[in-house]
């Protein structure tokens, strides 16, 4: 069995193994990352050899780190990170590049659309008649997209909503409120197979979802890293949120979506969303205006030109394949627009 992991912000981490009768066997771990000293790859390999095969990376974790020699130094290498890669060799875990990947950037699209492609092409990816898709968003409208589980009154301002004409949907995923603009947001999704995060817990898969877009933006010359739970920031302030939902269906698979802020109107939106104190007090600000920092003053780039390398990016990672969404999706996804995505019983399901 092999499985693979690149540890956020390090290096990747590969492990083959045998399980035999419940346990691990001719356990072998390797890759890019620095250890010292020597010794000490042995002894991750003989902490692992042996230990239960249903051991969670909690408890191989810990295998780990007693076992490292007295004054070990890893550089791009956790323990945890070990464990994780045991994890998906133990799942069968399939890896970026075991795909051929599919791109659709089409022209701007209503809210209502945009939520029920993302739910239309995801259960595409699970019934297996889709590949894997990384889908750019452009927006015909100002919109609030408040999280699956979201009360709608304590989220939204309506008087402030209906003065700027921003339209409000709910999406499928958790998560929190986001407010986007058609000039001032990149948003982006990945539909992806169930298989591509096994052996990955749920935050986790956050951060190894998100980890071609931090080499992304530090190619345009941003040092961004991923804030548990869901956020990517810089030192200047939140550059971007993500959100997921997994589907059951079929062989299962992951929507993973991220809305980024290339230019904000922050008057705008404080108008239309309610900032509560507690998420202040949370996320370690006293002020909506220090919380993000848009991608437009770091780079100094054009919106286009920013979209443009990232998806050259994940291309040159990856590989990634013109496409485009079948009659057939569009269909399904505009009825879905109008019977759920566009309906009060909906968006107000959480009042």
């Amino acid at each position: 069995m092999h499985g693979e992991y690149k540890v956020p912000g390090g290096k990747l981490v590969v492990v083959d193994l045998d399980d035999e009768g419940g346990v691990l066997r001719d356990v072998r771990v390797a890759g890019d990352f620095f250890l010292e000293p020597d010794e000490a790859l042995t002894a991750i390999d003989q902490a692992l050899e042996g230990a239960p095969s249903d051991t969670d990376t909690a408890g191989l974790t810990a295998r780990v780190e007693a076992a490292l020699p007295e004054g070990t130094v890893m550089y791009g290498l956790t323990a945890e990170g070990v464990a994780v890669a045991v994890r998906r060799a133990l799942a069968q875990a399939t890896d970026w590049t075991d795909y051929d990947w599919q791109l659709i950037h089409e022209s701007p699209q209503s809210p209502a659309l945009h939520m029920a492609l993302d739910q239309v092409l995801t259960e595409e990816v699970a019934a297996g008649r889709r590949a894997p898709t990384l889908r750019v968003w452009e927006w015909d409208s100002p919109a609030v997209i408040i999280g699956s589980f979201q009360s709608l009154g304590n989220e939204v301002d309506p008087t402030g909503a209906a003065r700027h004409g921003v339209t409000v949907v709910r999406r499928i995923s958790g998560g929190g409120a986001m407010f986007v603009e058609r000039a001032n947001t990149i948003t982006y999704s990945l539909s992806v197979p169930a298989s591509l995060v096994s052996g990955l817990s749920f935050a986790d898969s956050y951060a190894y979802l998100d980890d071609w877009v931090l080499t992304a933006l530090g190619d345009m010359g941003i040092k961004a890293w991923y804030v548990p739970l869901n956020d990517i920031a810089s030192k200047e302030g939140k550059i971007a949120g993500a959100a997921q939902k997994r589907l059951a269906q079929g062989g299962g698979a992951v929507l993973h979506h991220v809305t980024m802020s290339y230019d904000i109107d922050v008057d705008k939106m404080l108008d239309v969303l309610r900032i509560g104190k507690e998420k202040m007090s949370d996320k370690g600000t006293r002020s909506a205006r220090k919380r993000v920092d848009p991608l437009r003053r770091q780079t100094g780039l054009p919106r286009g030109e920013v979209i443009e390398r990232m998806i050259a990016s994940f291309r040159g990672r990856y590989g990634l394949t013109e496409g485009g969404v079948t009659p057939e999706e569009m269909a399904r996804a505009e009825e879905l627009a109008l019977s759920r995505y566009s309906s009060e019983e909906w968006t107000a399901r959480v009042p």
